[in-house]
């Protein structure tokens, strides 16, 4: 009896070695590159492919998102979001004037503007709206006052020079609007034909007398040499009903036009009756 407990003892210890299940009895001696292989897990489950990490997402700033609501016209949410990035930037208060100036709160963009310019006492484009307000209370002359302010600080804006012009125009001053809006023109070619209402900077375009500021503009056109917006000018001083017509033959500016067809054609247009 005590010898065949033993043997099955001894029967189980072999079941219970490594190699005892499928396997010979000897087992392999391992190379010596495989010896300095470090031991790996083999896990149940198949490895998971890990995914690169994501981008991160580009943050919309609030200022951002202000100038988005200001291109849609969205003028209230555009003031609550440029509040949210305030921190004393005088881009942004001006930015929220605007917006106020938009709902024709003139007075409450005049604020911000004025904070803007607490900040930042040399902000050209805060004085140049400063001067719309006035314009828009038709105080023309604290208007051309801000104009003339902001260009001694910024001398190369055209859009300045189109308000100026604008304003002398309103207080019947011709010679000194003819005189900006040249300069306004020479610095930017394409002044009068694009305006700003949700940047830092506004340009004024609302004038009373529309037939002796388009011919004006025709003038102005003329004397830089721009054919089609001079006749395009002229043509809408004398739908406006100009009555000044003789001034387009004796005005200098207009001497090159005399001989064009297009500008006969436009003088022999019956007056407009009003």
């Amino acid at each position: 009896m005590g010898s065949l407990r033993l043997l099955h003892c001894c029967f189980l210890i072999c079941l219970l070695a490594p190699g005892a299940a499928g396997q010979s009895g000897t087992q392999e001696k391992p190379t010596p590159e495989q010896a300095q292989e470090p031991a790996q897990s083999k896990p149940d489950q198949p490895l998971q492919q890990v995914a690169p990490p994501a981008e991160p997402s580009r943050n919309v700033s609030p200022e951002m998102r202000g100038d988005i609501f200001m291109a849609r016209r969205m003028y209230r949410e555009a003031i609550d979001t440029y509040r949210e990035a305030i921190r004393d930037i005088a881009v942004l208060y001006n930015k929220i004037g605007i917006a106020y100036h938009q709902t024709m709160e003139f007075n409450t963009a005049l604020e911000y503007y004025e904070r803007s310019l607490r900040v930042n006492p040399n902000y050209a484009e805060a004085i140049n709206n400063i001067g719309t307000v006035y314009y828009a209370k038709k105080n023309y002359r604290r208007a051309i006052s801000q104009y003339n302010r902001a260009l001694r600080i910024n001398p190369n804006s055209a859009s300045i020079y189109s308000n100026l012009g604008t304003a002398h125009f309103a207080r019947r001053r011709y010679d000194d609007a003819f005189k900006a809006y040249q300069k306004a023109l020479e610095l930017d070619p394409e002044v009068f034909e694009h305006r700003s209402s949700h940047g830092v900077l506004l340009q004024e375009r609302s004038v009373e007398e529309r037939a002796t500021f388009h011919f004006y503009m025709a003038k102005t056109y003329a004397k830089a040499g721009i054919v089609d917006r001079t006749l395009q000018h002229m043509r809408r001083a004398l739908e406006e009903g100009f009555r000044d017509r003789q001034r387009f033959r004796e005005d200098p500016e207009f001497a090159a036009f005399q001989q064009l067809p297009e500008f006969q054609e436009l003088l022999a247009l019956q007056p407009r009756v009003l």
